[in-house]
Formats: C-alpha cells, sequence, structure tokens
C-alpha cells in the first residue's frame, strides 16, 4: 500500500474566531495548502497548467473532529482515492499529536486551460498521482 502524501503546518492567530479556535471555513484553506504542497512535489501547479490542463473543486466535505487553536501545529496528509478518466477525489486527514481534528474529500475536475472544457488527466501527472493512491483506487 502507497504512504500518504504529508505536510506540517501551524494554525495563525488571524485563522482563529472569537471562541480561539480555527474558524471553520479555514480547514478548506488547510486543505488547499496541503494539496498545493502535493502539487509541487510532483513538479508544480504552473507547469500542469502551462501544460493545457487546470483543475476545479467541483465538490467538497469536511467532518470536523476537534478544534485546532492558535499555534497548534498539526500533520495534514493526503491520498488520492480515486482516479477518473477527467476527475480525481483525494480524501485528507487532519491530526494533531496523533488525533484527528478533520478529515475531508476533495472531488476535482481537470479542465483545459482556459477554455473550461473537460479534460482528460494527463498521463504524467496520472503517473505522479499514484504514488499516493490507496489500494480501493
Amino acid at each position: 500500500m502507497s504512504e500518504p502524501f504529508r505536510t506540517t503546518q501551524r494554525v495563525r492567530y488571524h485563522e482563529c474566531d472569537p471562541q480561539g479556535v480555527v474558524f471553520n471555513a479555514n480547514y478548506l484553506t488547510y486543505f488547499d495548502v496541503t494539496m498545493t504542497e502535493l502539487w509541487r512535489e510532483l513538479g508544480g501547479y504552473q507547469a500542469m497548467v502551462e501544460a493545457g490542463v487546470d483543475m476545479v473543486v467541483a465538490e467538497a466535505r469536511i467532518l470536523y473532529r476537534s478544534p485546532l487553536r492558535f499555534d497548534d501545529e498539526f500533520e495534514a496528509e493526503v491520498e488520492i482515492a480515486r482516479l477518473g478518466e477527467t476527475s480525481m477525489t483525494a480524501e485528507l486527514l487532519l491530526a494533531r499529536g496523533g488525533e484527528a481534528t478533520a478529515e475531508g474529500e476533495l472531488r476535482y475536475v481537470f479542465i483545459e486551460s482556459g477554455a473550461g472544457a473537460k479534460a482528460p488527466i494527463p498521463e504524467a501527472i496520472r503517473d505522479g498521482l499514484t504514488r499516493y493512491q490507496t489500494l480501493e483506487a
């Protein structure tokens, strides 16, 4: 079984609400930062766009487990749960000290850069993503 892609992040003060916990919408930002780091690992998001392919989020889901607070350091990980012809599904987990704080799923659709029409996932991208693909995928 492949290993998930992992990166570490830290909660910044401005991401917290008056109760002192991370405001719920910021978890999507953490997911986005995690995916950005995955793309960096795979050669860069900009390189994909310059090659004529872009991607958009078609669906997002978050399950909140335990609140993150200012200055918490947490691990973010992503596994590719599904690679379709023109879409992919990523499963994400945020954890602090081994305790899950949030789980999520992002479904992306690949499109032609600038045109917006669905596009097949390029083989080079597909090959890179399979390194982080779950067995079930």
